[in-house]
């Protein structure tokens, strides 16, 4: 079965993220066949803006520990994003972890729902967010990213608004009216006109993709392969405390 299901209407090509089994984690299959939607969006004419959406109380839980994606295929994903033709929009009403923050700062807007909720939980792995300090550290403001890299605290959407990783909060308002206005104003603009205002504001990122990612995946790989690190993923999965907690 297919983990993306892909629908259109009016101009806006809707990839829904289909796995709610293990909450949506990128595992290999995942992310290929994400990239594979995203190619088919940008090679369609007729398609203004790309929405990424979730089924299931959680948009993405990060890396799949048991079936991980090749650190390269999941940087070459976020790269796909950030450098598509046509704007993405996140639409999140569950939980955000880890990764799937990498993926979500990926995109170039993010409406957030009240059941929202993120953490940066590497730390708390013998990990760090390497990987996906691409797309991160652009967006979210310092002070923040200091603290939620280093502590793995959980966050609210309005407190994800305040930082920069969403572009807006909906509270108790339907998501999809939020949203609404959005995707309006994306129809309204030339494919020729979206195309070039995403270019200004995601070149410096895109630099970034160029200048760093070949280091952050050797970094990344070296922590993943360390000691820690296989007791903090052990932990996790088997749900206890790793033998450093205090």
């Amino acid at each position: 079965m297919s983990l993306i299901v892909t629908s259109r209407e009016r101009a806006i090509a809707t990839l829904t993220l289909d796995s709610p089994a293990n909450r949506n984690a990128l595992s290999a299959a995942l992310v290929g066949e994400l990239r594979e939607a995203l190619a088919a969006a940008a090679a369609d004419d007729t398609v203004r803006a790309v929405v990424l959406t979730h089924t299931g109380s959680t948009f993405c839980a990060g890396a799949d520990l048991k079936a991980p994606p090749d650190p390269e295929a999941f940087v070459g994903l976020m790269r796909d994003i950030v450098a598509l033709p046509r704007p993405v929009v996140a639409r999140v009403d569950g939980h955000v972890r880890a990764g799937g923050l990498g993926l979500l700062a990926a995109c170039d807007i993010a409406v957030a729902g009240e059941a929202s909720s993120f953490a940066l939980t590497e730390s708390r792995l013998g990990l760090a967010p390497a990987v996906i300090s691409l797309t991160l550290l652009p967006r979210v403001d310092r002070t923040a990213a200091n603290r939620y890299y280093l502590t793995g605290e959980r966050f609210e959407a309005a407190e994800a608004a305040r930082i920069g990783l969403v572009t807006l909060a909906a509270g108790d308002v339907d998501l999809d009216k939020v949203l609404a206005p959005v995707l309006d104003g994306l129809r309204r603009a030339s494919p020729q006109g979206l195309a070039a205002s995403k270019g200004l504001v995601t070149a410096t990122v895109l630099r970034s993709f160029d200048q760093y990612a070949e280091d952050l995946i050797a970094r990344s790989a070296e922590l993943f392969a360390s000691e820690e690190a296989r007791e903090g993923m052990t932990a996790f999965l088997e749900r206890r405390d790793p033998a450093w907690v205090r």
